[in-house]
C-alpha cells in the first residue's frame, strides 16, 4: 500500500493554491491536514473508530511544532495524489515511498522512515523457500503500490487488495500462495494480530517514505521538513518509533 506508483492522470493536475496563499491559508485556518489510506496498520488504521498508528502521531507531532492543530483524513490510496494535486489536503502522510516518477508529481521532504517489502506466506507452506519459488504462484498485493512491480517479476497471477492486512488474512485460508507488503505491515500482523504466517528471506528492496506536497508549495515542504527535523532532533521521532516497532525505523539501529 505503502508505495503508489499508479499516476494516470495525476500529471495533467496542474492546477493547485500558490505557494504563499497555500502557507495564508494554513495560519489562518491554524490546522494541518494531512491524508493516508486508513488501512496500513500499524502505520495508520483505525480503533474504536478514531485514526491512529504511527503515520499519525508522526504528523501529529510535526503539526505541533509548526504550531497547528493536527488533522489527519482518509481516502482510498489509488487517488490519494490525485486528491493532494486539487488541494483536498495539505500533505500526504501515509507511508508513501519515494520514487522517481512520483516526484515528477509531487514534492517530498527528507525520509521520515526507511523499510523493506518482504515476501510472506502461510506456516505450512513448503513450496516457496526463495523468490524465484513464487514462479506462477498467485501473489496479493496491494492497489496502486510498488509491490506490484515487484510481484510481477516472479508471477502474473497478481491479485490486488485495497488493504494489506486483508490480504495476509487470505494467505492461511489458501486463496493466495505468498502476499508482498511492508515488513512492518506483516511483523505487527504475526505478532500482534496472530496470523499463521512467515517471511521468506530478506526484504526484496528497501525503501524510504517521505511526506508528500503538492508541487507548487515548496514553502510548505521547508515547514514540514524543518519541523520534521525538529522532532527528530529532540527525542520525539525516537519516542514515538519505539512505541510502535520497538526500534528506530529511519535509522533501523534496535
Amino acid at each position: 500500500m505503502v508505495v503508489m506508483l499508479t499516476l494516470t492522470g495525476i500529471l495533467a493536475a496542474c492546477g493547485g493554491v500558490a505557494d504563499s496563499d497555500k502557507g495564508m491559508k494554513l495560519k489562518e485556518e491554524g490546522k494541518l491536514t494531512f491524508a493516508m489510506s486508513g488501512l496500513y496498520k500499524p502505520y495508520n488504521f483505525k480503533q474504536s473508530g478514531q485514526l491512529t498508528g504511527f503515520d499519525v502521531e508522526i504528523g501529529k507531532a510535526i503539526a505541533k511544532e509548526m504550531g497547528l492543530k493536527a488533522n489527519p483524513v482518509t481516502t482510498p490510496w489509488e487517488t490519494i495524489v490525485a486528491g493532494l494535486q486539487a488541494g483536498k489536503y495539505d500533505a500526504v502522510i501515509g507511508s508513501m515511498g519515494i520514487t522517481e516518477k512520483r516526484k515528477q508529481a509531487v514534492l517530498f521532504t527528507d525520509p521520515y522512515y526507511r523499510s523493506g517489502a518482504q515476501i510472506f506466506i502461510r506456516k505450512g507452506n513448503k513450496e516457496i523457500r526463495t523468490p524465484e519459488d513464487m514462479k506462477e504462484k498467485r501473489i496479493g498485493v496491494v492497489k496502486a503500490s510498488t509491490y506490484k512491480d515487484e510481484a510481477l517479476k516472479y508471477s502474473k497471477d497478481i491479485k490486488e487488495y485495497t488493504s494489506d492486512v486483508v490480504a495476509l488474512q487470505d494467505l492461511p485460508t489458501g486463496r493466495i500462495d505468498a502476499v508482498i507488503t511492508d515488513e512492518g505491515v506483516g511483523d505487527h500482523a504475526i505478532k500482534y494480530d496472530g496470523l499463521k504466517i512467515r517471511k521468506v528471506g530478506k526484504p526484496l528492496t528497501m525503501d524510504e517514505m517521505g511526506i508528500a506536497i503538492h508541487k507548487n508549495n515548496p514553502g510548505l515542504e521547508k515547514e514540514i521538513n524543518q519541523a520534521l527535523n525538529n522532532i527528530i532532533e529532540n527525542g520525539t521521532y525516537e519516542k514515538i518509533s519505539r512505541k510502535w516497532f520497538n526500534r528506530n525505523i529511519l535509522s533501523n539501529q534496535p
